[in-house]
């Protein structure tokens, strides 16, 4: 079994700074692309930034400058690094990725870590 774990989240004010952890474990034999997504009330979920495996980054428009998305292939880990918060990045923030336990890759979701940004 392969698990995703989220951590990180929390209340901050606009402006300020969080850090998203996620990390992967079980029985994994490789990992391809990981990344985050974000759905805020009443909103569809949404991409945010993905990694592949190796390092090349994409954002969406909305955070390119703000947030940085990376990746510790040693701990099977994906972060997500956010600055300059905004009221508008309010959502619960959940991370995916492709893992191999054998030959073939399955995507897998975490929980979910909410961020809530205060004006």
């Amino acid at each position: 079994q392969v698990q995703l774990v989220e951590s990180g989240g929390g209340l901050v004010q606009t402006g300020g700074s969080l850090r998203l952890s996620c990390a992967a474990s079980g029985t994994i034999f490789s990992i391809d692309g990981m990344g985050w997504h974000r759905q805020a009330p009443g909103k569809q979920r949404e991409l945010v930034a993905t990694i592949s495996s190796g390092g090349s980054a994409i954002y969406v428009d909305s955070v390119k400058g703000r947030f940085t998305i990376s990746r510790d292939n040693a701990k099977n880990t994906v972060y997500l690094q956010m600055n300059s918060l905004k009221p508008e990045d309010t959502a619960v923030y959940y991370c995916n990725a492709d893992i191999a336990s054998r030959r073939i890759y399955y995507n897998y979701w975490g929980q979910g870590t909410q961020v809530t940004v205060s004006s």
